[in-house]
């Protein structure tokens, strides 16, 4: 047999839309496949190098687009896997892979005579009649070789290629040891009386969770279905703050996963490559080719919602002390591990609703199909199961999706459990981008998104929380981003956009699960298929901004920390503690807890592609409120407005200029208006 019928990446997939043969693929086909991928992909480069023909859009910049398909095929399934389904084995195979990786990216880059003819054509292209998407194309394949040393010359084009490929190392070590960290890391409970507060289907999932492991009791993880409601609900304040300072210590205990120094060296060598570049901080050098384009506008942006909903957090952070110090007959400070504690008590007397009242009406398959049916209802598309499609794990589920006028559209695989090789959070991927290949033929999209929701007991299916639901909205809208894309090239397509615009289609998603329409549409009562009522609703809806300005200042924190570690002019050598504790402590309601690290487990911008950009989420917030606005205008479910939504951002991907698809779209440029009047802060 030959290597090729050995080896699923080296032949071409047999499968149904040749999706990954993942009930074929074994572990050790993955390192033969990157090598032969590195290579072909080597061999491509130095052919559109050393074209003898003088250089053109076509074969060079097209060509170079196109070059690497094995690579991209090995490595989509790989590090698909690597976040969604770690092993050991895995793991090792990830840090010998990186450097060959990193490598043949740094071939292509410092690639001098490559980079000679793209800059040849890039500086003829006034004259090349080319396309807007084309336009792009060049644009960004000229920008990308620039921001990855190829104006470099000498040592510094050599320190640049050590650097980046240590710096991909590093990030690698960062997710993997706080993985393995968080998975370590249990609470067994075998007292009934530890268990006050929590609600049966809690206690069921606790239960489960034990008996799986084969223990006695009730176990507790670190997981967002588990932790999250434990401090929500939990009476035991003692074992709130072991859960909380476990969680907040992530990768920081001094020992073999500990991150601190890793982080130093991630922000050092940031620091250093933004030099060689020219510029005096990361964040300045990343952000030249964002929406926001410079660090002075990501931090006006921060300070003008700082300065709006700051005075609101506040008063609601003394509100729930206030509420606290009654409930409780004695003085009492609300640190972080009692502010979902007593801020759930507080909304519930409020608002009478909670997610113990709600979880019945959510039960995960029903979701599912509330939110297919937003996607139908919007823009005509439908989904069908295919069985036989392999994944990766019995969990995986895979879909046909279909335009409304009955053409493919995509593969959409979704994941919804957390398992110990999984990591957390929330997250979509693509499988496989969409492009048109050479003879002009439409390539669709293969989308995944991959959630950590409530599993099923064995007396309930899942039933998730609300917030669950909102996150199942926002994933699924970078889902539909990918899946609608409608473009000529992978690198343009889909979610390939400016890092401040991707969560624009994702946020705007959460918009309608606010709106009574489409709650009394997707809540449905898992045991009697009764419409969740309307007064529910109402008090759902009612509840929507409560502590809304406590919301906004725990994102904001997260964006000045991002922003203190990538505006380092110099080498960082302090205290990471003490340099997190400062650096978000304008955003700051609750109180500080000694010891405590975020920045360790933060994996969005130490590995997670949003160094200097974890802004953007407030960005596209502003965004996506004034976008839905429209809709508010309109109609929630107008097909009208979705079609040009659909028109105007989704299907374009980042084929021009995020602010022009913006604009003609919304006709208009957007304003903090409409959120602040949505959050009810205005």
């Amino acid at each position: 047999m030959s290597q090729a019928q050995n080896n699923p990446f080296l032949g071409k997939y047999t499968t149904p839309f040749q999706t990954p043969p993942f009930d074929r693929i074994q572990t050790a086909d993955y390192e033969p496949a990157f090598e032969e991928g590195i290579r072909q992909l080597a061999a491509e480069v130095e052919s559109i190098a050393a074209n003898p023909e003088p250089p053109t859009f076509g074969n060079t910049v097209v060509a170079l687009e196109r070059s690497g398909e094995l690579l991209e095929k090995v490595s989509s399934a790989f590090f698909n896997l690597l976040h969604a389904e770690a092993n050991d084995e895995m793991m090792e195979i990830s840090q010998r892979i990186s450097p060959k990786l990193s490598e043949s990216s740094n071939h292509i880059y410092l690639h001098a005579q490559l980079f000679e003819r793209i800059r040849t054509i890039y500086e003829q292209r006034a004259s090349l009649g080319l396309s807007i998407e084309e336009a792009k194309l060049l644009e960004d394949k000229y920008i990308s070789f620039k921001e990855h040393g190829a104006t470099l010359s000498g040592e510094a084009k050599e320190k640049y290629r050590r650097l980046s490929t240590e710096l991909s190392l590093l990030g690698l070590q960062f997710d993997q040891n706080a993985l393995k960290d968080k998975n370590r890391f249990e609470m067994l409970l075998t007292d009934e009386k530890d268990l006050s507060g929590l609600p049966e289907s809690i206690r069921e999932a606790a239960a489960a969770l034990a008996q799986e492991k084969g223990r006695q009791g009730w176990l507790f993880n670190l997981s967002a279905p588990s932790y999250q409601p434990f401090l929500r609900y939990s009476d035991q304040r003692h074992l709130r703050e072991k859960m909380y300072r476990e969680y907040m210590s992530v990768a920081n205990k001094g020992d073999e996963y500990d991150n601190k120094e890793i982080i130093r060296k991630i922000v050092n060598i940031r620091t250093e490559i933004a030099h060689l570049m020219g510029n005096q901080t990361f964040a300045e050098y990343k952000l030249e080719h964002t929406m926001a384009g410079r660090p002075e506008a990501v931090y006006s942006l921060l300070n003008e919602l700082l300065e709006a909903y700051r005075p609101a957090a506040l008063n609601e952070y003394n509100t729930v002390k206030g509420f606290a110090i009654g409930l409780e007959k004695k003085d009492i400070t609300v640190m972080p591990w009692d502010w979902s504690y007593y801020s759930e008590k507080l909304k519930d007397i409020r608002f009478e609703v909670n997610d113990e009242m709600t979880r019945p009406y959510f039960e995960l398959n029903n979701v599912k199909k509330g939110i297919f049916g937003l996607a139908t209802q919007l823009y005509g598309i439908t989904f069908r199961e295919n069985r036989e499609i392999p994944v990766y794990h019995s969990e995986v589920q895979a879909y046909e999706v279909y335009d409304k006028d009955g053409s493919f559209l995509s593969v959409l695989y979704t994941d919804f459990h957390p398992r110990d090789g999984k990591q957390s959070g929330a997250w979509m991927n693509d499988v496989k981008p969409q492009f048109r290949d050479a003879s002009g033929q439409d390539s669709r999209p293969q989308v995944i998104i991959v959630m950590n929701f409530t599993r099923p007991t064995a007396t309930k299916p899942s039933l998730l929380t609300f917030d669950e639901v909102e996150t199942f909205l926002h994933e699924f809208g970078h889902a539909l981003h990918g899946m609608l894309a409608r473009g000529t090239y992978a690198s343009l397509s889909g979610t390939n956009v400016y890092r401040d615009f991707v969560e624009l289609p994702s946020q705007i998603m959460e918009n309608w699960l606010t709106e009574e329409a489409y709650l009394d549409q997707i809540a449905v009562h898992y045991q009697t298929g009764e419409k969740i009522p309307r007064e529910l609703i109402g008090k759902l809806v009612d509840a929507s901004n409560f502590n809304v300005g406590y919301a906004c200042l725990r994102q904001l924190s997260f964006g000045f920390l991002d922003m203190a570690w990538h505006t380092q002019t110099e080498a960082f050598e302090g205290d990471v503690i003490a340099f997190e504790k400062k650096a978000w402590a304008p955003a700051a309601i609750l109180p500080e807890v000694a010891g405590t690290l975020m920045s360790s487990s933060f994996g969005h911008i130490f590995s997670g592609g949003y160094a200097a950009g974890y802004y953007g989420y407030k960005w596209a917030e502003v965004l996506d409120a004034d976008a839905f606005s429209v809709f508010k205008e309109k109609g929630i479910f107008n097909r009208d407005v979705a079609q040009s939504f659909r028109n105007h951002i989704l299907s374009k991907g980042g084929t021009e200029d995020p602010a022009a698809l913006y604009r003609r779209f919304r006709g208009q440029d957007p304003t903090i208006k409409a959120l602040l009047e949505k959050n009810g802060i205005k």
